[in-house]
């Protein structure tokens, strides 16, 4: 029979809480950004890009550090209510950290288009490249309130995907579809440039879109389904 301890560890690891029963938990930070603020222009402006990345994508690592230790602490105390309590919170600041880790490098100044593997998936599963970002598109205009639009890689079927998670649920940990690319349609993402347009800001971001980040992993979640 587990004894308490270790049934609360089991608990927190079924609900995500990657390793936080650590006394020596490593906090989360920001990623470097790979270009500059300006780079994106004039698709994605200075002004947005600096208050996304420093003041939003930063108040998700601010709070899932702190969420962390709530739940760590929780652990500690072998409180199941309190863990079960916090679970929001570590859903919707841990999803906001991975999916803007994602966006920064989804997105280059070098626009570009996708080839090899990548672009012969696309065509097999999408018809053509175009068919993607009109699907895809459509998904994130379509959002409901704030959210994500994505394009992801199904294990099981060896295929792409395009699907919406909302507020800041990650794909994978919802979904199961791995991550390639993705369109935030938080208002914060786009607003002070594009007012309430959002298709346009969706049109907009093809154009810095890094493919070759996109058949990067690709080809890493390939390689693993295999």
């Amino acid at each position: 029979m587990l004894s308490r301890v270790g049934l609360i560890s089991r608990i927190a690891r079924q609900h995500g809480v990657l390793g936080c029963v650590s006394a020596a938990r490593k906090k989360h930070t920001l990623p470097d950004l790979p270009y500059d603020f300006n780079a994106l222009e004039p698709y994605i402006s200075h002004e947005i890009m600096q208050l996304h990345y420093q003041k939003h994508h930063q108040t998700y690592v601010n709070n899932l550090n702190a969420v962390e230790e709530q739940i760590a602490e929780a652990t500690a105390n072998e409180d199941v209510t309190r863990l079960v309590a916090l679970q929001a919170a570590f859903k919707f600041n841990g999803g906001g950290h991975i999916n803007h880790s994602i966006f920064w490098q989804n997105l280059s100044p070098e626009g570009g288009e996708p080839t090899g593997d990548l672009l012969a998936a696309i065509i097999r599963d999408f018809d053509s490249l175009e068919n993607l970002k009109s699907t895809m598109s459509a998904a994130a205009v379509g959002v409901q309130g704030s959210g994500w639009a994505w394009l992801g890689y199904c294990k099981n079927t060896d295929s792409l995907q395009v699907a919406t998670c909302a507020n800041q649920d990650p794909l994978q940990g919802t979904t199961g579809l791995v991550p390639l690319f993705g369109i935030d349609v938080w208002e914060h993402a786009y607003y002070l440039q594009y007012k309430n347009v959002r298709p346009d800001y969706v049109k907009a971001i093809w154009n810095v879109a890094n493919w070759k980040d996109v058949a990067e992993r690709f080809a890493e979640a390939h390689l693993h389904a295999q």
